[in-house]
C-alpha cells in the first residue's frame, strides 16, 4: 500500500519548484547576456533565493516528519539519500566546468545530503527541535561577530573551504551557490518540528 500523500505539502513543494525554475531561467538569461541582472547583490534576487531555499528545506523537514510517522525505513531513506548525493556531485562537476573559479561545492543539494540524516536522527527531539532550530539560525550571526572581533585569528580557518560549509564564517565565500549547514539546518529542523506538530493533530 502506497503511503498517504498530503496535498498541502505537495502544493508547497510544487510552488518552490516552480519558483526555483523561474529564478534559474532568469539567472540563465542574465548569464548569457539577454537580461543582465545582479544576482549577487540585488536584494530582490537575494531575497527570492532566500525564500526559495527556505521553502525547499522547510518542506524537506516536513517530508522527514511524514516519512518517519509513516514508518519509512532506513533502506528506503538510504536510496533517496544516494540520489541526492549523486546529484550534488553532478552539480559540483557541472558548475566546475562552467565556473571553475566559483564552482558549487556546498549548495542546496550538498546541504540536503548532510542535513537529511541529521533530521532523521533528531526526529525524537520533539519540542526541542524548535529551540535547536532557533539556535542554528542564530549561530552564524554570533560566529560572524566573534570572528570579526575577539576570535579574529580563527577567521582564516573557519573561512577556508574545509570548514566554511559549516556556516560559521566572517565573510561569504565566492561561489555560485552557498547553503551552509548553519543557519539552514535550523529551517529544516523547524520544518521537522512543524511536521510533527501537524501530524499529532491530524486524524
Amino acid at each position: 500500500m502506497a503511503p498517504a500523500r498530503f496535498d498541502a505539502v505537495d502544493a508547497l513543494r510544487g510552488s518552490a519548484m516552480v519558483w526555483m525554475t523561474i529564478f534559474h531561467f532568469c539567472f540563465d538569461l542574465s548569464h548569457f547576456g539577454y537580461w543582465v541582472q545582479d544576482f549577487r547583490n540585488d536584494p530582490v534576487w537575494i531575497g527570492q533565493r532566500t525564500v526559495i531555499v527556505s521553502l525547499f528545506l522547510f518542506c524537506a523537514g516536513l517530508g522527514q516528519a511524514i516519512a518517519v510517522h509513516q514508518g519509512q525505513g532506513w533502506d528506503r531513506f538510504g536510496r533517496r539519500w544516494l540520489q541526492i548525493a549523486a546529484c550534488a556531485l553532478l552539480v559540483s562537476a557541472g558548475s566546475f566546468a562552467m565556473f571553475p573559479r566559483s564552482f558549487i561545492y556546498f549548495g542546496v543539494l550538498h546541504a540536503m545530503a548532510v542535513m537529511l540524516p541529521l533530521a532523521r536522527v533528531t526526529y525524537g527531539w520533539g519540542r526541542w527541535l524548535w529551540l535547536a532550530g532557533g539556535l542554528a539560525l542564530a549561530m552564524p550571526w554570533l560566529a560572524q561577530w566573534a570572528l570579526s572581533g575577539p576570535l579574529t585569528d580563527w577567521a582564516v580557518h573557519f573561512n577556508a573551504r574545509s570548514l566554511n560549509w559549516l556556516g560559521l564564517v566572517s565573510r561569504k565565500p565566492y561561489t555560485e551557490d552557498y547553503v551552509p549547514l548553519l543557519p539552514w539546518l535550523g529551517v529544516m529542523w523547524w520544518g521537522l518540528a512543524s511536521g510533527r506538530w501537524w501530524l499529532e493533530r491530524t486524524p
